[in-house]
């Protein structure tokens, strides 16, 4: 979640444009960005792994997680969450056998404290009653505005976040999601970046705290999972990985492959940095040639997943090229590796994504579709109620069908070797020399 700017009609259209060539001129989706024309030969799709059908899922959901509103204007607007709600309800993804959808209690101080520090917490429950700014904790600025209620709505989100953690865990439900959560820039000390209370660092502590000894989270927001990777810089327990556009050309400026972990915890940091231009094969190639390999070593007994869907081709806050169908490939990807190295335990949280219409909706659908172990034909027509809410709600047109208009999205794969001169395979590169030595693994193997 980057610095705020506003819609600029003249990046819409040119995103429109770029996008509509990501569809339409090569006729392969993904297959543009970086070392584009490299992918063309030697394609597959990402590898089967253990069966996930019927899956059950719980969903943590209240109508006052959209009290999370910095106001007017403001790129987070949760007007995001209520139509991804919407769309999976309309979809029957709500009401598919094993899905429940539940209530949850806020996060008390006793719980943000494992993560925030009391001093901050008491900074937001001020400006959150005053309406004043607190800006030496990152409260009152251009990006995290102070709204009334701010700590509420924040200690909501953790709470089902944390309540979701608590479910799988304990047996509860193999899957949990809390698509309002995700708000992975907030720091012990200071809001950062659209977040106040970092919910999935909140829900990891927990976990922690009761008794889990290996934690995976991973990040594939397109912006640095930097308050999560800081809250456990120095706990071997916790692996964060991070696939997002590099750090020198987005918010927070951090995610470099040299970020590995503190001491006696090298390793445990895990960044690939993309170039901006990275489409779908492309970064799914990274994403294959990091997060599998890295997840089988560290052997985790839950996985934490974040999924900003601010990598997409039309997000206006960012770079990177993906489309929906590529984002509920990766979906899926992590869905396998939950059964594959975590015994089917999996949290998924939200995250970023500034496309309000045309892309969180969708994408954040398919994500608690694949959760649930139902996966929706990405040829499905969105349902028509689903479109005239699109319409009252926000004065748009709303996406026809479920996918960008690729049913299978092909990459080529590490193993069929590397490209020294390519810029995605660099940073890939970059990232199993920085990280794969510390987790035992040879950074050259294919």
């Amino acid at each position: 979640m980057p610095a705020c700017v506003p819609w600029l009609t003249s990046q819409l259209c040119y995103r429109m444009a770029r996008f509509s060539d990501l569809l339409g001129v090569s006729g392969e989706v993904g297959a543009s960005g970086p070392g584009a024309g490299r992918y063309r030969e030697g394609m597959s799709s990402l590898a089967p792994g253990p069966s996930t059908e019927g899956c059950g899922l719980r969903v943590l959901w209240d109508e006052r997680l959209t009290s999370y509103d910095f106001g007017p204007g403001h790129p987070m607007n949760p007007v995001r969450v209520e139509l991804a709600m919407a769309l999976a309800r309309e979809l029957g993804v709500l009401t598919a056998p094993g899905v429940t959808v539940e209530r949850f209690d806020a996060a008390d101080d006793a719980l943000l404290r494992l993560v925030h520090d009391e001093e901050y917490i008491a900074a937001v429950r001020h400006a959150g009653q005053t309406g004043l700014a607190e800006e030496r904790h990152g409260l009152g600025t251009a990006d995290n505005p102070v709204f009334l209620g701010m700590h509420e709505a924040a200690a909501l989100v953790a709470g089902a976040s944390v309540a979701g953690a608590r479910a799988v865990w304990t047996g509860e439900t193999p899957h949990a999601a809390n698509i309002a959560g995700g708000l992975h820039h907030a720091l012990a000390g200071a809001a950062s970046g659209f977040c106040v209370y970092n919910d999935p660092a909140v829900a990891i502590a927990w976990l922690l705290e009761n008794g889990a000894e290996r934690v995976a989270y991973v990040d594939v927001d397109v912006h640095h999972g930097d308050g999560v990777q800081a809250a456990f810089y120095d706990d071997p327990r916790v692996l964060t990985i991070s696939l997002h556009e590099t750090p020198r050309t987005l918010f927070p400026g951090t995610g470099f492959p040299s970020e590995t972990g503190g001491p006696g915890a090298h390793g445990t940091a895990v960044n690939v940095a993309l170039p901006p231009g990275t489409g779908d094969a492309a970064w799914l190639r990274a994403f294959d040639a990091v997060v599998p390999a890295a997840l089988r070593a560290f052997r985790p007994q839950i996985l934490v997943t974040q999924h900003g869907a601010d990598a997409h081709a039309l997000d206006p806050l960012a770079h990177l090229l993906l489309t929906v169908d590529g984002q509920r490939t990766a979906y899926a990807a992590l869905h396998r590796l939950a059964h594959e190295v975590a015994g089917g335990r999996w949290l998924a949280t939200g995250g970023g994504g500034y496309e309000l219409v045309q892309v969180v909706p969708r994408a954040w659908t398919h994500l608690l579709a694949e959760a649930a172990g139902r996966p929706l034909d990405p040829a499905a027509e969105t349902p028509a109620d689903w479109r005239e809410l699109v319409r009252g709600r926000t004065d748009e047109v709303a996406p026809r069908r479920m996918t960008d208009g690729s049913a299978t999205v092909e990459f080529r794969r590490w193993e069929t070797g590397y490209d020294p001169a390519n810029p995605v395979d660099q940073a890939i590169l970059a990232t199993r020399r920085a990280a794969f030595p510390e987790l035992g693994l040879d950074p050259l193997e294919t």
